[in-house]
């Protein structure tokens, strides 16, 4: 590793990804924060092969975002129910629809979020819990955690050296 990189096991953004594994799985948690619950449902709802579906669930399961129930006897037939873990992705997928609404669909949009009951639209918007202030790039920064390795805050500190040499630059 070089001197000031921190590991990429350290890195929040590189253990969400590696644990949702690629988008064929962030596409199945979408239809599982939909309701859908078995096998056939997934193949159903987005075309994807067998096998892939397979190594998808598997993979999901193993992360800890499903959990494996069998619902039929003979044959054996699962379903995949969202853990509280899985549930917890929902934000990351309004989001992305959010997102995707407002910079890859400039034809309209062919899917929103909307109030339970209402159904009246939402734009998703990430707050602070503290003070409900929408979290923009130029509203927060990140700084180190409690368990951060010298390489990350060394990390940390030349970025933040680098955005204050930024800001102090005359336009």
């Amino acid at each position: 590793m070089q001197p000031g990189l921190a590991p990429l096991t350290e890195c929040p953004c590189a253990r969400a990804v590696a644990t949702v594994g690629e988008w064929w799985s962030i596409l199945i948690l979408c239809d599982a924060l939909q309701g859908l619950t078995r096998f056939d449902e997934f193949e159903r709802s987005r075309g994807i092969a067998p096998n892939m579906l397979a190594r998808r669930l598997k993979h999901l399961v193993e992360s800890g975002l499903f959990e494996r129930r069998l619902y039929h006897e003979r044959p054996k037939r699962y379903e995949y129910i969202l853990t509280e873990k899985g549930r917890d992705f929902f934000p990351v997928v309004a989001a992305l629809i959010g997102y995707a609404n407002r910079h890859l669909a400039p034809e309209g949009a062919s899917l929103q979020l909307a109030e339970r009951g209402s159904e009246e639209p939402i734009i998703p918007v990430t707050v602070a819990a503290a003070t409900l202030q929408p979290i923009t790039v130029d509203s927060v920064t990140v700084i180190a955690g409690p368990q951060a390795s010298t390489g990350m805050r060394e990390r940390l500190a030349f970025v933040a050296a680098r955005e204050a040499a930024t800001r102090t630059k005359p336009s």
